[in-house]
Parts: structure tokens; sequence; C-alpha cells
């Protein structure tokens, strides 16, 4: 059934928006750019750049679809399980292609558009929409690597390594709500370039090559996989944003009218925190070590949703909602699981529920918005055919 879940005061904003945005990364700008301007020439002019947003999104989801498939409990690569088969090595080399594509459909998107003179805010709203679950997809495939046993990490652990994902994702998008400017930050690429190493790495030597520890510093691979996410997170980039905020607030350049405004849309992202956190270490049946995928599957869905609205808001410079309705049955089930004992030996089916209902809602919602976008707009999201009284006239506006 058909919502429209932008209101016209967002509509109207996105009528003005123009986008803003600042890439110092050396690798983007002298590795990846170049690459990019040259791959782009290839596509053909009649395909729509939603297209290869939407297709780098699905191969992303296709990668970790693969690796469930083989690998749900992420035991596959562990030494100390011999009755679970291991992943087929042909499966990290697929991920590696996907992870390549990916990397590179999302990185000429916008520059496609250009080509075709069809640039628009509801590429970008969908380009970034859409990355704020590739984010869910991304760790999901690392973990297959490292395994949960030896020379790895419990997954209590891994949540909050997704966790430190989600919060330089979000960081980025709420400096822009309150700057005006997107700062991408520097670990992005250097990351994806990362990850496609590892996966070739896992293809050619298998997942033995991480079964590995540091003797002088005590710590094992997989540790030191956690310890680089956190610092390339915590260290190089969320302090970035939080001191470009402060310096716009220190030049009463914000966009919003004051601090409480500020820091609006940090309250969702806090809530789910906090009330995951919760579940996931004070668990009546330890549901993290029962199911983490689907426990991390659930947690990821509910924080795009929350991205994706901020980012709605951001772009249409428009109040971002202080709660978000995933929220309300999210904690009321916590607080049944922890006050019911009926329905904590149930804890894992209830999880199951949650994740179906937020992943429906979550894709009933984007559907929805973009339709809603390309109805407003008088486009069409996987075509450039032209629609009768068009809005869309190549606009300065760039989905990268």
């Amino acid at each position: 059934m058909y919502h429209q879940y932008i209101s016209e005061e967002q509509l109207k904003g996105f009528d003005r928006y123009e986008y803003n945005c600042i890439d110092t990364s050396p690798i983007s700008n002298y590795l990846m750019h170049p690459f990019w301007n040259q791959v782009v020439k290839v596509v053909p002019l009649w395909l729509a750049p939603n297209v290869l947003t939407f297709v780098g999104f699905l191969l992303t989801v296709s990668n970790a679809a693969l690796l469930s498939f083989y690998d749900y409990e992420f035991y596959a690569s562990s030494d100390s399980r011999e009755d679970i088969p291991q992943i087929p090595p042909w499966v990290w080399l697929v991920c590696a292609m996907n992870h390549f594509l990916a990397h590179t459909l999302d990185g000429i998107d916008g520059k496609h558009a250009r080509r075709t003179h069809s640039s628009g805010p509801t590429g970008e709203l969908m380009d970034h929409g859409l990355d704020s679950w590739t984010a869910l997809f991304v760790p999901f495939c690392i973990y297959s690597m490292f395994g949960r046993v030896e020379h790895s990490y419990a997954p209590l652990r891994v949540l909050f390594i997704f966790w430190a994902v989600f919060v330089t994702f979000y960081l980025s998008h709420w400096e822009k709500y309150n700057t005006g400017v997107l700062y991408l930050p520097w670990s992005y690429d250097a990351s994806q370039i990362a990850l496609f190493i590892l996966y070739m790495i896992t293809y050619i030597y298998t997942p033995k090559a991480w079964k590995y520890s540091v003797p002088l510093l005590a710590v094992s691979s997989g540790q030191i996989f956690e310890i680089v996410t956190h610092v390339m997170s915590f260290v190089l980039s969320v302090p970035v944003t939080i001191m470009n905020v402060y310096s716009c607030y220190e030049r009463r350049a914000l966009k919003q009218p004051n601090l409480w405004e500020c820091a609006r849309p940090l309250v969702p992202l806090l809530i789910l925190f906090v009330s995951t956190t919760f579940w996931a270490a004070y668990s009546p049946k330890n549901v993290i070590e029962t199911d983490p995928k689907m426990f991390y599957f659930m947690v990821g869905t509910v924080f795009s949703n929350i991205a994706c609205r901020l980012i709605v808001s951001q772009m249409s410079s428009t109040r971002c909602e202080v709660f978000n309705w995933f929220l309300y049955p999210l904690v009321f089930c916590i607080l049944m699981i922890f006050k019911i004992e009926a329905i904590s030996h149930h804890e894992t089916l209830m999880l199951r529920a949650l994740t179906l209902l937020f992943t429906m809602a979550h894709i009933h919602y984007g559907v929805c918005v973009m339709r809603q976008m390309c109805d407003h707009f008088r486009i069409n999201c996987f075509s450039l055919r032209p629609t009768k009284g068009s809005k869309i006239k190549d606009r300065k506006v760039i989905n990268d």
C-alpha cells in the first residue's frame, strides 16, 4: 500500500537542494577518481544512473546472502568445528569481484548522471539511502573470514564493530545536517580497497591465512582487525566530524538555531544503541550467540531507516525527527523479553519476527519515498525516458 512519507515542506526543500561535498582523500582524488573517469566512458548513455546505484547495492547484498548460505553461524572458518563444512574457495573470488564492481558502480553513478544530464536529488537520496543499508552487509562478510572461535572475537564484540561503521556513516550525514557540507571520510575508499584485498587473500590462501597471533602483542588477526576498525572510526573520522561541527558553531554558521536542534538527530541513534546493546549483553537466552546474523541484520535495518530519515531531513533542510517509530516495537519487545518469562523462552522467535517486520517496513519506506520523489520531479527512477513536465533540467546536483 502506497504511503506518502515525505511532507510537502520536505518536497519544497528538495526543490531548492544543491549538493555540497568536500573530498580531500588522497586515495579518492589521485587513485579512484582517475580510474572511475575512464570506466564511466564505457557505460551506455541510455542507461539510467540509478540502475548503476541499485545494481551495486544488489552485488553487496548477494555477497552477504552467499556467505550466509555457506556460513550462517560464522563457524565455517573455524578449525575447531569439523562438523561444519568450509566455505568453497570460489565463493571468496565471487565476493571479491562483486565487491570491486559494487565499489566501482558507487563511484561512477554520479559521474554518469552528469554525462546524461540527469543529475538530481532523487539519485543522491537513493545512493546514500542504499549506502546506509550497505553499512550492515560489509561487516557481515568480513566476520565470515575470521569466524567466531579461534583467532577471532565473540559476537558481542562484533556488534561494536558494526556500530563503529554505523557511527562513522551516520555522523558524516549529521555533520552535513548541521554544516550544509558533506565531508567524505578518508576511511571509506581505504576500507573498500582493503576489503577487496582481504577477499583475494582469503581466496588464495583460504581463511587459514587469518589463523595467527602476534606473539609480542598477544593479539590475534581478528583482534588486529577489530582495533584497526575502531581506530579508523573513533580516532580518524569521528573527531574530525565533531571538530567541523564545533568550528561551524564557533563561527555561528550552523544551519540549526541551537545546540539541541543540532543534537536532535542523535537521539534515535542513541536509543537504538543503548536498547540493542543491553539486549545483546543481558539476553536471557543469549540471543546474540544463538543467532548473531539475525541480530546484526535487525540492528542494521533499523539503523538504515533512522539514517535514511536523517538524509531526507538534511537534504530538504527540514527538522529531523527525534524518535523513529521502529523503536516503539523494538523497545516494547525488549521489555517483554526481560519482564515476562514465558516470552523470554521464545526470544529467538521474537528476534526473527522483529527482523521480518523491520525489513518489510524499511523496504516499503524506501520504495514509497523513491516513488514520491519521482512523482514530484516527474522522472522515471530506472529510465532516462523523459516524462511530461519534468522538473529536472541538468541541475547542479549529483549523486556521487
